[in-house]
């Protein structure tokens, strides 16, 4: 079965969707923001801590740091 991570659609969107949320201030952070809101339905809480699939996560930070 295919991973998330593999989608280069699903990626690229994230990956654009995270430049939004915060500029290229935080890659890290927005990121994983936005990985946890298309795996979870909604953005973090501050305390929120469930996990992101650590595959997907990194191929969006990878596909934002070539757009920056």
């Amino acid at each position: 079965m295919p991973s998330p991570a593999d989608d280069q659609a699903l990626v690229a969107d994230l990956a654009r969707a995270s430049l939004s949320l915060g500029g290229a201030a935080e890659p890290e952070r927005d990121c994983w923001r936005v990985v946890h809101r298309h795996v979870h339905g909604m953005l973090p809480s501050e305390y929120d801590i469930r996990e992101v699939p650590e595959e997907l996560y990194l191929a969006v930070l990878a596909a934002c740091r070539a757009q920056l």
